[in-house]
């Protein structure tokens, strides 16, 4: 969705989604509305289970009210199984062994690398890196890509639609971290951050 057709609620659960956890002053900030406008959606949020807040003690003064997501308000972001469940996979590894399921991940990494590799081929590094972004925002990642050298990009991904079967098999994400070297044509792709390891997002290194 166009960012400047969201409203203001959309908002705020993007930016918690991306930022994990902010106060009141912090969403002042970033939406550029009045304090008030900003507890009164907050309010509505909470009330509806999306959000919740949680108090940091300070030295001097009010305690400090931080705001995050709950688990309803995570499922409000894409989840894209691509036809594969959690019990399905487990099913076929106690039928077939763990074999089988490193099997699956390398023909779907195969066949995600041909997919992007049509949409990529024939570009400049810069223009690879700001279409596979937008191939993952297509596919509900809510990636983001910032140049931090050279030849060097950072890769953000701050959602990951299939999170519940990568925390079960985690071949899913070293697959995806091949399909980039694959599609990029860049051995140098390093994953520093995953969600299935409890950090926020997943982030990458990415050198040429």
């Amino acid at each position: 969705m166009d960012a400047t057709k969201k409203s203001t609620k959309d908002k705020i659960l993007d930016l918690l989604k991306k930022e994990v956890s902010l106060t009141v002053n912090d969403l002042t900030d970033r939406l550029n509305i009045t304090h008030m406008a900003v507890r009164k959606h907050l309010n509505i949020l909470e009330k509806d289970g999306l959000i919740q807040s949680n108090e940091i003690k300070q030295p001097m003064g009010r305690p400090l009210q931080i705001y995050s997501l709950t688990e309803k308000g995570e499922r409000l972001f894409p989840k894209n199984y691509e036809g594969i469940s959690v019990e399905f996979l487990h099913d076929i590894k106690d039928l077939h062994g763990e074999e089988s399921i490193h099997y699956l991940f390398k023909k779907r990494e195969q066949r995600l690398t041909k997919e992007y590799s049509t949409r990529i081929a024939q570009k400049s590094t810069h223009e690879k890196m700001n279409e596979l972004v937008k191939i993952q925002n297509e596919k509900g990642y809510m990636a983001n890509i910032s140049q931090i050298g050279e030849n060097t990009y950072e890769l953000v991904e701050y959602n990951c639609p299939i999170l519940a079967v990568a925390k079960e098999f985690k071949t899913a994400c070293s697959c995806e971290t091949q399909m980039f070297k694959n599609v990029l044509e860049t051995d140098q792709v390093n994953r520093i951050c995953c969600k299935t390891d409890r950090d926020d997002h997943c982030k990458f290194l990415i050198k040429f």
